[in-house]
């Protein structure tokens, strides 16, 4: 695949991986892209580079353009390995004027490739760069999601160089949102947020703001990983402000473990009576269901109801995996409930009240357990607390 120019003069000229399947813990099915892009004017600018083992086929289709030598600014806009991880190599080849970079994102390089001989030059929100016939102004976003984030943002184009602010990981041939299927698209950038960025939520919030009071035009968005939002940027920008808002519609998660099928009639009791209120539900049993996958129904559920057999005095491992991974990424205002059989300690639906709590969720009751197998009635009190849980939802 070669370069791809998408503004006059600024191009695509990022790697496709399609072979990586985890990222720091979150599926990626369907692989990613690392995005770079080069702008050819009077002056020659190079935004991000790509993860290392990748730096080939980023030199390869800057050559379809231009010579690589004649770079003459690397604008680092985050610093994580999967945009700088081919840096050093790309340095060697460019030997640019100037490296570009926010001042936390000068203290990471050095932290990172230890090379104080490079020509850094710090840049802050609002100062500008002008390549000949461009404008390119700089917009710190810190912890979105390092704190050394920064995006660019190309006057005269109305393009807005993102780094890993609106993207999705998804290794398409396509370059484009309009060139992809639509549910897909909406599908892994709810993921993407879901599993990297839901923790500094506020902070989205306070940028999304800061952006709308500069009044920037904005005709594209180029993210560091995904497609290029072309058709309708608002689209992405909107989903993002919902998301970071914490916006829920009437929607339940039943995520459980079990060990001998019991807490699994529990979960499917409870099912019944969540769809008695007619609000949508999600059942999804850890073993077949990874938790990036539980991260993005809760996005925008307003219940998550968790099951769990004990274990060891405790509860099932996964149970315990994804509750470590969902305190991290703190999605907030969740109505909460707990199950789960046991065979005399009983402890794991205790412990997932106390999460309930220490989340600061509003409670749906104490714990439903059930010594080993449920009876009729224990199934029956299953379906009532789904009752009781879909009536707080619809409340």
């Amino acid at each position: 695949m070669n370069a791809v120019e998408f503004k006059k003069g600024i191009y695509w000229v990022g790697a496709i991986d399609r072979t990586v399947r985890d990222f720091h813990g979150y599926q990626t099915p369907s692989g990613t892209t690392y995005n770079a892009y080069l702008l050819v004017d009077d002056k020659v600018v190079l935004f991000d580079t790509v993860a290392k083992g990748f730096s080939s086929e980023l030199l390869a289709r800057i050559s379809d353009i231009i010579e690589p030598s004649k770079i003459d600014y690397i604008v680092t806009n985050h610093i994580e390995m999967d945009h700088t991880g081919a840096l050093p190599e790309i340095v060697d080849a460019v030997n640019p004027e100037k490296i570009i970079c926010s001042a936390n994102g000068k203290k990471a390089l050095l932290a990172h490739f230890h090379r104080e001989d490079w020509p850094y030059e710090v840049v802050a929100t609002g100062q500008t760069i002008n390549t000949g016939t461009k404008n390119i102004r700089f917009i710190e976003t810190k912890m979105i999601h390092w704190p050394d984030s920064m995006f660019s943002y190309i006057e005269e184009d109305a393009l807005l160089i993102s780094q890993d602010g609106f993207g999705l990981h998804w290794a398409t041939e396509e370059r484009f949102d309009d060139e992809v299927d639509q549910v897909k698209l909406m599908q892994e950038a709810a993921k993407y947020y879901a599993n990297i960025l839901l923790l500094y939520s506020a902070l989205i919030q306070r940028a999304l703001q800061n952006i709308k009071q500069m009044e920037l035009k904005i005709d594209m968005i180029a993210p560091d990983h995904g497609v290029i939002w072309r058709s309708d940027p608002c689209k992405i920008v909107d989903a993002w402000d919902n998301w970071s808002r914490q916006v829920a519609i009437d929607k339940a998660v039943v995520v459980y473990d079990t060990m001998w099928q019991s807490t699994a009639l529990m979960a499917d009791a409870i099912v019944e009576g969540l769809n008695e209120t007619g609000i949508e539900v999600r059942l999804m049993p850890l073993s077949q269901y990874h938790r990036s996958d539980v991260m993005t129904e809760l996005l925008d559920c307003k219940a998550v109801v968790f099951g769990s057999a004990t274990l060891n005095n405790g509860m099932m491992p996964k149970m315990a995996d994804m509750l470590t991974y969902m305190k991290g990424l703190r999605p907030l205002g969740k109505i909460g409930a707990a199950f789960g059989s046991y065979g005399w300690g009983g402890e794991a639906p205790r412990l997932l009240d106390t999460f309930i709590a220490d989340m600061k969720y509003e409670s749906a009751g104490e714990c439903l357990r059930v010594n080993y197998v449920p009876t009729p009635e224990n199934l029956a009190a299953c379906v009532e607390l789904g009752r009781r849980v879909g009536a707080m939802v619809k409340a």
